[in-house]
């Protein structure tokens, strides 16, 4: 399912984008992609595209071999949510699967609960070098969601300092 939305809030412009796709690695790509996409009216460099594609990437791969272990049920889903705010992105992804116990921990360079799959532990790492802002939400047996922030061009930087 792909859901766009566009609406005026007062004199700020707001657009929305929602993605639900099966929790499978295929759909890895796809995701990195749509967002990608999505993100593309607000002109964004080469290397802010790259950016945002590694930290959703990053996620949604997170989502699938640890939210949900690896297991391709019909039920285990991914949820992307996207939305800008003038030149500022704003990106949710989120699972229904096994939660983190502990988030520091989890966050934490080179700490993976999967070394047997070669997992590198950077993935957190990756995100919040990527992205401006990363927050993680999650518990055990109760999900996980990834919320991060990206500033795009130099007018965001430059309103930010008057």
């Amino acid at each position: 399912m792909i859901e766009i939305v566009n609406w005026k809030r007062g004199t700020e412009v707001k657009n929305e984008m929602k993605l639900e796709f099966r929790a499978v690695s295929d759909n890895e790509a796809f995701a990195r992609t749509a967002v990608a996409a999505f993100v593309t009216q607000l002109n964004p460099t080469l290397e802010e595209i790259s950016d945002i594609k590694t930290a959703v990437s990053e996620a949604v791969t997170n989502s699938i071999i640890h939210g949900y272990e690896g297991e391709d049920r019909e039920e285990n889903r991914v949820w992307i949510h996207c939305f800008i705010r003038n030149d500022v992105l704003e990106v949710e992804i989120r699972d229904n699967g096994i939660g983190i116990a502990d988030i520091e921990k989890a966050m934490e360079p080179l700490f993976t609960t999967k070394p047997e799959l070669e997992r590198s532990g950077m993935g957190f790492s990756f995100m919040e070098a990527f992205m401006d802002d990363l927050e993680v939400f999650s518990g055990a047996g109760q999900g996980t969601t990834v919320h991060m922030v990206k500033k795009l061009g130099v007018a965001s930087w430059i309103a930010d300092t008057d």
